[in-house]
């Protein structure tokens, strides 16, 4: 399965970029208020919507940072299970689909153990010291769920915009 990640904030930043998806403009939502800096790429699915809401966030192993906006073709590789302060914030690992570099990480194991340690760890800890967030409980999965997870995700925003057009255009 492959499918594309527009990049919100790149490898090595403290900045949090979001995309507002009603505009389409790029905004600055805040600096990390920890000296954590993103591990690798960080960005969501077009046209999915996660459990939290918002569309599926996906944390992408790049070589060299890219740049808010970027649209990178991508395959999952697994997914860091973690909830936040409003509930189920799931986020799939995936690589450049055309990255010989990374052809050899087809599922979750296939990655660097130290490399997941530094992941995990970034999700653990990078909301600490900012007034009304927390992390909690969090797993790894492989490709396979990783996988349903995002195809769930399509299927949650077929169905809110279903919804939409069927209130005559109004969210509920």
């Amino acid at each position: 399965m492959e499918f594309d990640v527009t990049i919100e904030i790149p490898k090595g930043e403290r900045n949090k970029y979001e995309v507002d998806h009603k505009t389409g403009r790029i905004k600055l939502d805040r600096t990390l208020f920890t000296a954590t800096q993103y591990p690798a790429d960080y960005g969501f699915i077009d046209d999915t919507l996660g459990q939290d809401g918002d569309p599926l966030d996906v944390m992408v192993l790049v070589q060299e940072p890219t740049f808010p906006g970027c649209l990178i073709r991508c395959r999952a590789i697994g997914m860091f299970r973690m909830t936040d302060e409003k509930g189920p914030d799931d986020k799939v690992i995936a690589v450049p689909s055309n990255d010989p570099r990374l052809e050899h990480l087809r599922d979750i194991h296939h990655m660097n153990e130290f490399h997941r340690l530094e992941i995990q760890h970034f999700f653990e800890v990078y909301k600490d010291l900012e007034p009304g967030k927390s992390v909690e409980g969090s797993s790894w999965v492989g490709r396979t769920e990783a996988e349903a997870e995002i195809a769930r995700s399509y299927e949650r925003e077929t169905d809110r915009l279903a919804k939409e057009k069927a209130n005559g255009g109004v969210a509920h």
